[in-house]
Order: structure tokens, then C-alpha cells, then sequence
């Protein structure tokens, strides 16, 4: 089969079959493509291309190619997502009875342990007494690093919500999460009583719970959806924020927005919380990737220390 329309036909099973989220469909779609200007770069005919013709010195080549042709060193990480995608791929042709090479002949690249970097309970009062108090900005700003310290919300999700989708009485909403999965998120009465207090002092008609509030609203048009987003809050626009008060409180650690919702993590296991319980909260599909918080958070470590050395 032509690669091209194994492509197409794999992308159709990802949305209509597995039910995968757009922003998944996409990746995979943008890592197959650059395995086509990996075919063109080797002067073979991608347009033409059969799947039959992948080998594993040519899969192998394409993971050398990468690296080539990137403008910045790119990371292990990266590097294997691309391989999994084609991985992904091979598995749909395998599934499909189309002759190609075995996605379990791929290796990926042992990468080293992932560090957590997270703020101690010190250093999230100094980060949360940061801001200035007189402004709504900043009581903005200490609502937004207050709710992800408290529901470990991905950044993602965070900006995606609107007012009308937390519900400041019950302490908790829901959020959608790689496109299609849902999660219950609680709230802290003190995140909450920030929130409702930073709402009470906006004068605007915009849905999103937090906005911007350095553009001129005069101009904007109540029906126009476009302008109307530029209000909202960005990933970018985020972190920046966070680290701006994290040098302001004295915080030499490079941290993100991400940062916060480790803390959030560490903090709930530092205190015998239940591991599938700190899963589900996070919105981790896999306990694997909770349990990298295992290893800076295990109490029980730290006691038997104490216990046996002097």
C-alpha cells in the first residue's frame, strides 16, 4: 500500500476507531509527515513510497535525521515521541494485515530518570506573599498559582475555563482533558474565596475565569469570538507570570507553571496520600507516570533513616 493513503486511512481509524483527541491526531499526523521530507531528503519518491519498503536501517536512518536537520538539540524525549508515532503507525498496519516492518522492532532510547522539580512549603508561602497586594492583578495572579497549588490543574486546563464551569459553592468542577477524558477537580475554600473575591472586582462581561487586564476592552465587540479570546490567558503568559514573582520571592530554582502542580503532587504524597487517588486527581492515565513523585516524597524513607543512622 502506498504510504500516503496508509497515512490518511491511519489518521480515520485514530478519530472514527480510537476515539483519540484532536491534538493527538495532529501530533501524529506532523510526525509522519516529517518522515516524508525524511523520504525526500533521501531522494526516494514519497508520493510513490510503499509501506512494504520500510526497513528498520530506514527507520533508524529517520531517528538519525532528526537530530540532523533540527535547528536546537532535541531532547530524548522528543526524539522517542516521534519514533512512537511511527510505532503507532506500523501497529495500525500490523492490525490491518498490511505487509510492513514489526512496530516492536523499533527501540527507543533509554532516557535518564525524570526530576521533579517542585517548591517546598517555605518556598510557596514566599511565592504566594509575592505579589502586590493592592491590585487586581495581583489578586489574579495569587488566585491563579493558588488554584493550580490546590487542584493540580495542568496549565492547558486551566485556561480553557470559563466562570459559568467552576462551581465556587460545591468546591469542585470538571475539566476535559486530552480532548476527551473527564475529571472531577476540587477546590480549597481559601482557592475558592480568592476566585470569588478576584470575580467580584471585574467589571467585564467575558467568559473566561481569568483574563487579561492591560487591553483596551473599548474597541472590542461583544460578538466578535476572536477578540473576545485575546482576553484570555495564555500558557506562555502564565509561566512568565510565575517566574516574575518566583525571583521577586527569592526562589533561585528555574520553575514553571508546571512547578506548582508537582507541588501539588509532592505535598499529597508527602502525606501518606494514596497513590491512585493522587493519579486520578492529576489525570494521569498510567501509575507510572505518578510514581516519579514517589521518589522525592516517600516519608517512610526518610523515617527508617532516622531510625537506623546517627
Amino acid at each position: 500500500m502506498i504510504f500516503h493513503q496508509a497515512h490518511t486511512n491511519f489518521l480515520e481509524y485514530l478519530e472514527v476507531i480510537k476515539n483519540k483527541s484532536q491534538n493527538t491526531i495532529i501530533q501524529y499526523d506532523r510526525h509522519l509527515n516529517k518522515f516524508y521530507e525524511y523520504l525526500e531528503e533521501k531522494n526516494i519518491d514519497s508520493n510513490s513510497f510503499k509501506v512494504e519498503k520500510i526497513t528498520l536501517d530506514l527507520a533508524e536512518w529517520f531517528r538519525t535525521y532528526l537530530y540532523k536537520v533540527a535547528k536546537k538539540s532535541i531532547s530524548i524525549k522528543t526524539a522517542n515521541a516521534y519514533m512512537i508515532s511511527l510505532r503507532a503507525f506500523l501497529k495500525y498496519c500490523e492490525k490491518k494485515w498490511i505487509k510492513s516492518l514489526s512496530p516492536t522492532a523499533i527501540d527507543l532510547i533509554k532516557a535518564d530518570p525524570r526530576m521533579v522539580e517542585y517548591l517546598t512549603k517555605e518556598e510557596l508561602e514566599r511565592l504566594f506573599e509575592a505579589p502586590d497586594k493592592n491590585s487586581l492583578i495581583w489578586l489574579r495572579d495569587l488566585a491563579i498559582m493558588e488554584m493550580i497549588y490546590s487542584t493540580g490543574l495542568r496549565i492547558s486546563e486551566l485556561t480553557n475555563l470559563n466562570i459559568k464551569d467552576v462551581d465556587l459553592k460545591r468546591l469542585e468542577f470538571w475539566v476535559r482533558w486530552k480532548g476527551k477524558k473527564v475529571r472531577v477537580v476540587y477546590l480549597t475554600k481559601h482557592s475558592a474565596e480568592l476566585i470569588k473575591y478576584y470575580l467580584e472586582k471585574r467589571s467585564d462581561n467575558f467568559d473566561a475565569l481569568f483574563i487579561r487586564h492591560n487591553i483596551k476592552t473599548e474597541n472590542l465587540s461583544i460578538t466578535d469570538e476572536v477578540y473576545w479570546e485575546k482576553m484570555r490567558l495564555s500558557r506562555f503568559f502564565i509561566t512568565t507570570m510565575i517566574k516574575k514573582y518566583a525571583l521577586k520571592a527569592f526562589i533561585l530554582k528555574n520553575i514553571s507553571a508546571h512547578t506548582l502542580r508537582h507541588s501539588f503532587a509532592t505535598t499529597l504524597l508527602s502525606n501518606w496520600a494514596w497513590i491512585r487517588d493522587v493519579q486520578e486527581m492529576l489525570g494521569h492515565s498510567s501509575i507510572t507516570t505518578t510514581q516519579v513523585y514517589t521518589h522525592v516524597t516517600n516519608p517512610q524513607l526518610k523515617n527508617a533513616h532516622k531510625k537506623f543512622m546517627r
